[in-house]
C-alpha cells in the first residue's frame, strides 16, 4: 500500500455568491484509482456534511516513501505560455481568493 495526496473540488453557493474550494487529503491505498475512489466517497460525506457541491474533479500524486514533516502530498504541472506573474494572477492570486497574505 502506498500514500497518495487526491485533490477534489468543491462548489459553495451562498446568497453572496460562489467559491470554490480546492481540498487536498491524503490516502493509504493499492493504486491511484483506490486512492480517488475513497477520496470521492469522503468528498461526497464531506460535501454533504458542510452544504456545498462535490464537482466531481479527483486528482491523485503518489509521493512515495511514508509521510511526514515537511512531505510533499501533492503536485500537479501545468504546461502554460504566461509569464511567471501572469501565471500567478491567472490561477492563483486573482485577487478573490479567502487567504492570509504573508
Amino acid at each position: 500500500m502506498d500514500w497518495y495526496g487526491v485533490r477534489c473540488v468543491f462548489e459553495w453557493t451562498t446568497r453572496d455568491g460562489r467559491s470554490y474550494e480546492e481540498r487536498i487529503t491524503l490516502w493509504q491505498a493499492a493504486s491511484a484509482d483506490e486512492a480517488i475512489a475513497v477520496a470521492e466517497a469522503e468528498a461526497e460525506t464531506y460535501a454533504a456534511d458542510n452544504g456545498t457541491s462535490y464537482l466531481g474533479l479527483a486528482q491523485s500524486y503518489r509521493p512515495g516513501g511514508t509521510p511526514g514533516s515537511g512531505a510533499e502530498v501533492f503536485s500537479l504541472l501545468r504546461n502554460s505560455a504566461l509569464e511567471p506573474n501572469a501565471y500567478l494572477d491567472a490561477f492563483f492570486d486573482t485577487g478573490t481568493e479567502r487567504q492570509q497574505h504573508h
